[in-house]
């Protein structure tokens, strides 16, 4: 028994999304493939926003130290002495504690 041409070419048809469809979801741009690459990509950017983190919390406490209402002294010291090149690349600071 014999199909209709028509029902060959519905099930032609079929076979080649479902076979486009398994590719797309291996080979894919979010396919199996794709995620041994993305996730190195994410682990990344995990160790960037690290790095960029530590950077934006020295800043701001940067910006803390020179708040107008109660700078730090000895940070606003080194800056005006660098500013007015009064600095020399040899010199060392010493902190006591306790204050």
């Amino acid at each position: 028994m014999r199909k209709p041409p028509r029902e060959n070419a519905k099930q032609a048809f079929a076979l080649v999304l479902l076979v486009a469809l398994t590719v797309g979801a291996i080979a894919g741009p979010t396919g199996l493939l794709a995620w041994a690459e993305n996730a190195e990509t994410l682990e990344q950017r995990k160790a960037r926003i690290a790095v960029l983190t530590e950077e934006r919390d020295a800043l701001r406490n940067r910006v803390d130290l020179l708040d107008p209402n109660g700078a730090d002294p000895d940070l606003v010291s080194e800056l005006i002495r660098e500013d007015l090149g009064v600095i020399h690349p040899d010199e060392i600071v010493i902190t006591l504690d306790g204050e």
